[in-house]
């Protein structure tokens, strides 16, 4: 089991914004905060998101090179996905592959993928319709 991921941010006031309802509508609470960081907790599984210190902050991440290249989450259902989705959009989050969205990731992964501020992919995955 995985026990914790740290994600070093360029704007952490920019990636609260983005993260925390997020993790919020998939069951992680608040862990810790503190003046350059915070943690969202799920489970015995922890995110934390630390400000970038500026001497690193160049170049900047890019997930085509060595290092993270994407999270995916859970979602209970297609529903989750589908009202996800909306409310990426509403907030001018763009989507990716929207010209094969929800299917981009194949026939029978129903998923939305986007990017956070520092252009981490994120994705959200829902159970294969069998399991559902």
């Amino acid at each position: 089991m995985l026990h914790h991921v740290e994600l070093n941010v360029s704007n952490l006031t920019a990636s609260k914004q983005f993260w925390s309802p997020l993790l919020s509508e998939l069951g992680y609470t608040l862990f810790q905060s503190w003046d350059k960081g915070c943690s969202w907790k799920s489970g015995d599984t922890y995110l934390v998101f630390t400000q970038t210190e500026e001497k690193y902050q160049h170049p900047p991440y890019h997930r085509r090179r060595t290092g993270l290249n994407h999270l995916a989450f859970h979602a209970t259902s297609r529903k989750q996905v589908d009202d996800m989705t909306r409310a990426l959009e509403e907030k001018g989050i763009n989507i990716l592959y929207k010209d094969r969205h929800p299917f981009a990731g194949g026939s029978n992964y129903y998923a939305v993928f986007f990017e956070d501020p520092d252009r981490i992919k994120v994705e959200l995955v829902a159970p294969d319709k069998r399991e559902e």
